[in-house]
């Protein structure tokens, strides 16, 4: 019997950590944010890359349109719960941003991006440079629940 103790814990291992396993966080799909922005993700490539468009919620200026945004994740089928990054081309300002953070599944099962960015805005002077980046932190949650499929986008923010 005492021989077969260490068979009988790691069995016993093996098949109890099959209960404990993380939920897979997926970034494809409609996503907002705590400010009220919102963004769609298409398809994550086998690469990790991604396309998408994001509409801000807060801007300088009275005209916001959707803007392309272009990312990667670590490689999806690697990680449960995968960090990424990714620029947005504002299409309204003189002005890119920069996004990077991780894709959590919460205790409840939901998908939650926490974030942080940086915003690089156009000056004309190398003196106003000083006022040029911003700096901020957002979370976002899932809009709609994920199917797996490929996200379509409408005609006019292709």
């Amino acid at each position: 019997m005492v021989q077969a103790t260490p068979f009988l814990l790691v069995l016993f291992l093996a098949l109890g950590a099959h209960g404990h396993t993380v939920k897979k966080c997926i970034l494809t799909g409609h996503w907002k944010n705590d400010i009220g922005s919102n963004m769609t993700i298409s398809e994550v490539k086998e690469n990790g890359d991604f396309t998408g468009i994001y509409n801000t919620s807060v801007s300088t200026t009275t005209k916001i349109v959707p803007s392309p945004l272009l990312g990667s994740q670590h490689l999806p089928y690697l990680w449960n719960q995968p960090t990424f990054g990714f620029t947005v081309h504002w299409n309204f300002s003189n002005s890119i941003s920069v996004f990077t953070g991780q894709c959590f599944v919460d205790n409840d099962g939901k998908e939650v991006l926490k974030t942080m960015w940086l915003m690089r805005s156009y000056v004309g002077k190398l003196e106003d440079d000083w006022k040029a980046t911003r700096i901020g932190y957002n979370v976002f949650v899932r809009q709609e629940t994920h199917e797996g499929g490929k996200v379509e986008f409408p005609e006019e923010m292709q």
